[in-house]
């Protein structure tokens, strides 16, 4: 038992544990100043688990302080990364949008050429029918489509020219 007037090691680490840390400076500079005595090899023993509970507090506070940081961190790349898949997405959305008013013009145009290649054999089949019934030849003179046959140029190619002096400066 210890006295009113008398403060030991199994105090002061009673005292550390139900209050707030404190540094460990002063803790340790008020636990010796008051240790009554130094010789003893209990408070050397205790004076050894009250610092390494105190060292052992400080690193757990530490340990929370750096878990706190990465968890902000986190927290930041995860509302960083939801920004950008949202602007990736409406991205998406417009691109499909833009394809969507593309591929209907498209089929508009699939369904002209379609609508204009049955008149063109309607008129041809009307023209056979003429030259057949009159006896007269029609020369219907077949007019290039570069679209339906790209690989075919509408006009022949050229060479092109040219001499080593055109390249100098």
């Amino acid at each position: 038992m210890s006295s009113p007037l008398q403060f030991n090691a199994t105090d002061a680490a009673t005292a550390a544990a139900s209050s707030p840390p404190s540094p460990p400076a002063l803790v340790a500079s008020h636990v010796q100043s008051s240790s009554g005595s130094e010789g003893d090899p209990h408070s050397v023993v205790d004076e050894r688990k009250r610092k390494r509970m105190i060292s052992n507090r400080e690193s757990a506070r530490r340990s929370r302080m750096r878990k706190q940081q990465h968890l902000d961190e986190l927290l930041g790349q995860v509302t960083r990364l939801q920004t950008e898949n949202n602007q990736m997405v409406s991205r998406i959305d417009a691109a499909a949008q833009q394809y969507q008013g593309i591929d209907g013009e498209n089929a508009v145009l699939r369904a002209q050429v379609n609508e204009l290649t049955e008149r063109l054999q309607y008129l041809n089949s009307v023209l056979h029918f003429l030259e057949d019934f009159s006896g007269m030849a029609m020369d219907i003179p077949e007019i290039p489509d570069p679209l339906l046959k790209p690989w075919q140029l509408p006009c022949p190619p050229q060479p092109i020219f040219a001499s080593a002096d055109m390249l100098q400066y």
